[in-house]
């Protein structure tokens, strides 16, 4: 039996796409939802890296950038050795909508996971999304 292999969680926000890209790619604007520490080298191949204080942090490298619409990033994959080559992939699409964006986040590449390690990263990450999109639609409204 295969592992379900990517998360997907879409959300409308009430604020226009340049305000939500500001928030995705941005140092300041990570920092405000996704993180307690961020840095961005906004370039495909730019590297950056997001912190939560006493929880972890995450190397990534920049992808995709098609302002204001695509962002995606590669990142480490938690709880795997911080040599192990294997990256998920993380892409923003923003969609001008009603005076708003609809925003869809998908994040890919579970199935390279190890059998024992796959279960409890999904979850944390199905979790994470959920947790994170609310975060950046509070920290949007609160701006």
């Amino acid at each position: 039996m295969g592992f379900p292999d990517r998360i997907e969680r879409t959300v409308e926000l009430a604020h226009p796409p340049a305000t939500v890209w500001t928030a995705l790619t941005t140092a300041d604007g990570l920092r405000a939802w996704f993180g307690d520490e961020a840095e961005i080298d906004l370039r495909p191949g730019g590297l950056g890296r997001v912190a939560w204080i006493g929880e972890r942090s995450a190397e990534i490298r920049v992808e995709r950038v098609e302002e204001p619409a695509v962002f995606g990033f590669t990142w480490q994959v938690d709880g795997m050795p911080e040599d192990d080559p294997r990256r998920t992939y993380v892409e923003f699409t923003l969609r001008e909508r009603d005076g708003g964006t609809r925003l869809t986040v998908v994040e890919s590449g579970f199935a390279q996971l190890p059998d024992g390690q796959y279960p409890a990263t999904y979850r944390s990450h199905v979790e994470g999304w959920a947790r994170e999109l609310d975060e950046l639609a509070a920290s949007l409204d609160a701006g």
